[in-house]
């Protein structure tokens, strides 16, 4: 499934910082394990294509998951296709883990696993292909990632290992553990310390050049 907490509430948001966004209806089960990273990484290439200069992509728990799958399993695009979107690279130029489901090596959140894998969920073949700390090298885009230490459905681990993954390969990135909250909190608005993120995170787009500004009040 996915929550409508965490789609257009977001990229309203993110609008509100100064940054065009678009919420990806990405394919889940019964769709093919691959079904939602082909969505993600098309639908990078697709808004290039459109002119945006830079193109980052924000996920929570286990759209977090496919965030990060999307920022280490992208390709440079495919000359030989006679489609011009495919031609493009899937890069994305940031990515955005938030509370998210990052390995599923360790400290793994079993039904994001089961839904995606099915039967395959411990094959050891596709749990390296979807480990994102086991696939961060040295052309992983920059990352803002952010946890509660208290979430009881996604160890913080996950988003602990990310973050050493890419101190390892050098790749920048800014990591938010807040000591309280429970996962699923989406924007985390009157949440004590969580409900600042929106306002770390327009900052660090902002010195990433996406040109944001500091989100604005909803109007009453």
């Amino acid at each position: 499934m996915k929550a409508s907490h965490e789609g257009d509430p977001i990229a309203k948001m993110l609008n509100r910082a100064g940054v065009s966004a678009y919420v990806l209806d990405y394919r889940v089960k019964p769709c093919h394990r691959e079904a939602p990273l082909s969505d993600a990484l098309r639908a990078i290439r697709k808004v290039r294509s459109l002119g945006y200069g830079r193109v980052g992509i924000l996920g929570f728990s286990a759209g977090g998951h496919l965030t990060c799958s999307a920022a280490t399993l992208w390709d440079a695009g495919d000359s030989a296709s006679p489609d011009p979107i495919e031609k493009i690279s899937s890069r994305p130029d940031a990515f955005v883990p938030c509370y998210a489901v990052v390995s599923f090596a360790s400290f793994r959140h079993q039904g994001s696993a089961r839904m995606l894998l099915g039967d395959l969920a411990d094959d050891i073949r596709f749990i390296r292909r979807f480990s994102a700390e086991l696939n961060v090298n040295g052309d992983t885009p920059p990352a803002f990632i952010w946890h509660t230490a208290s979430d009881e459905a996604v160890p913080v681990e996950n988003s602990l290992q990310l973050a050493s993954a890419l101190t390892r390969a050098a790749i920048p990135y800014e990591l938010h553990i807040y000591p309280e909250g429970a996962h699923g909190l989406g924007l985390a608005g009157g949440v004590p310390g969580v409900g600042g993120w929106p306002a770390a995170l327009a900052d660090w787009l902002c010195r990433l050049g996406f040109r944001a500004e500091p989100p604005k009040a909803e109007a009453p």
